[in-house]
């Protein structure tokens, strides 16, 4: 039986933001997300840094920072990015070789002490890729290995330079390029702070933690929560280089992050798990994590761990909390000063849109695109499907274009169908898509990852955990699912049928 399907208006959940009344108006001065105030920081983006070393973080140490077995204390940190700063200061940008070294980590902090935006090249960059990176942000020179400017992180120098205004951009990240060639997201320095600051409240993050991870130092969840945040708060950072089980086990922090793929790893090794659960917190981004991978780390850790949400345009706007309720699938609630509202809803199912002070600048040199990306009121459309639950927990279905398939009248979301495949325990990976039917629309397809399962077994499986019309109707097994450098499954590259 066929649905009717009604829109309602959206609904708002959230902080009061830092857009004016009245959603943000067109005015005769420009677009609407113009019109957003840049909050001002009370203290240097990199606070762990000002004032000398000792900054906020209070004393210093000779290990302040680990980066795949090599160590530095905060001073020797700035003395070696002060140098970077005087080499490169007044260049319009720069790129960084960001690879998992002590040496990107210079580079970084070198380039926001002289206020000169640093460009991320991801070391597995193809040539195509790399060059367009390179033309599209302007950048000035390369810095790190085989670039136009080494990084001696032995190197030293004394910095006296001013802090930069919040306005000024930051970072220029590189989207996926899943829809056209990459497009550079301009980070401001106050969105930084305005999103770190929220997540040092969200998850009790402070000064006395040591933060483990092993991500790539060219997006948000490595770079900026795992290398910036760890400088702001003043903690300790430990970089294991390669986000093995036995590395995250062997560190002994307080505070994990990793992605979905880190964490079923995780769970597969059960005596690195369990060390585990000396942590405060384990956190997860990047990809949805698995309701199962949840459980398994439940048990093994005797933590729940913790889900946030956010994009390269957004940082991060949505988290569940280290003194809230963490749920399997839920990302939990706006952070400060963000609101969150779903559009073109139907069933309780719409397109997740934001607004708040973590948001980006615009897309570099592509004003079309930018203004594409946001509603007239002056909203970031995230292309995300989402719901609420009642309590105002989010839930994120999946992208929009790939992730919400129409099939028969109704809209199911990919991520459900895969949670209940990872259910069955001979299912080791899922990844669900839509392929056009004649008669349904779409139907829905299931690509598996599983050891002496059949077809029918795993479609009755889903049939019986969900409603019928959520069932694949074709399963197909595979070796590995296609990821990225994030470990987040890559659908647009999985094999027709």
């Amino acid at each position: 039986m066929r649905t009717t399907i009604r829109s309602r208006e959206p609904r708002v959940v959230g902080a009061s933001t830092r857009i004016r009344s009245g959603g943000c108006p067109r005015t005769a001065g420009g677009p609407p997300w113009k019109e957003q105030s840049v909050p001002e920081p009370t203290v240097p983006l990199l606070t762990s840094l000002a004032a000398g070393a000792g900054g906020a973080g209070g004393p210093d140490l000779p290990d302040a920072l680990t980066v795949a077995g090599r160590t530095c204390s905060r001073e020797e940190l700035l003395g070696a990015a002060a140098a970077v700063a005087h080499r490169i200061a007044g260049a319009p940008s720069v790129a960084v070789q960001a690879e998992a070294t002590l040496e990107t980590v210079v580079a970084v902090v070198g380039a926001l002490l002289a206020g000169v935006p640093a460009v991320p090249l991801p070391p597995d960059a193809g040539p195509a890729e790399r060059d367009h990176i390179l033309r599209d942000s302007g950048a000035a020179l390369v810095l790190g290995t085989g670039g136009d400017l080494p990084v001696d992180a032995a190197e030293r120098a004394d910095w006296s330079g001013a802090e930069p205004d919040p306005a000024a951009t930051a970072l220029i990240l590189y989207t996926s390029g899943t829809t056209g060639s990459p497009k550079g997201v301009l980070i401001p320095r106050a969105a930084v702070a305005a999103g770190l600051d929220g997540l040092a409240g969200a998850w009790a993050w402070t000064a006395e933690d040591t933060l483990v991870h092993g991500l790539p130092l060219f997006h948000v969840h490595g770079l900026v929560l795992g290398v910036l945040g760890a400088l702001r708060t003043g903690c300790r950072l430990v970089h294991t280089g390669r986000p093995t089980p036995a590395a995250y086990a062997a560190a002994g922090g307080s505070l994990y992050f990793g992605v979905p793929t880190v964490w079923s790893r995780v769970v597969r090794e059960p005596d690195a798990a369990r060390e585990l659960g000396k942590a405060r917190l384990l956190v997860s981004g990047s990809a949805p994590l698995p309701a199962p991978v949840f459980r398994d780390l439940e048990a093994l850790t005797g933590q729940r761990p913790v889900e946030r949400y956010g994009m390269t345009e957004t940082l991060i706007t949505v988290s569940t909390r280290a003194d809230g309720d963490r749920r399997p699938g839920s990302v939990g609630l706006p952070l400060p000063g963000i609101r969150t509202r779903l559009a073109r809803t139907e069933n309780g199912v719409g397109e997740l849109e934001v607004s708040g002070p973590t948001l980006f600048a615009g897309y570099l040199g592509r004003p079309e695109a930018t203004a594409a990306a946001h509603t007239e009121d002056g909203w970031f459309r995230t292309g995300d499907i989402a719901t609420l639950d009642p309590d105002g927990m989010h839930r994120i279905v999946g992208r929009a274009s790939v992730d919400l398939i129409k099939t028969g009248g109704y809209r199911v979301g990919a991520g459900e169908v895969e949670n209940a495949l990872l259910d069955h325990p001979a299912v080791r990976e899922a990844a669900v898509v839509g392929v056009d039917h004649d008669d349904l629309g779409q139907e829905i397809v299931a690509y598996v990852v599983a050891d002496g399962v059949s077809e029918r077994t795993l479609i009755d499986f889903v049939a019986g955990h969900l409603s019928a019309h959520k069932r694949p109707r074709r399963v197909r097994f595979l070796e590995a699912l296609p990821r990225n450098a994030m470990g987040k499954p890559q659908k647009k590259l999985l094999p027709p049928l």
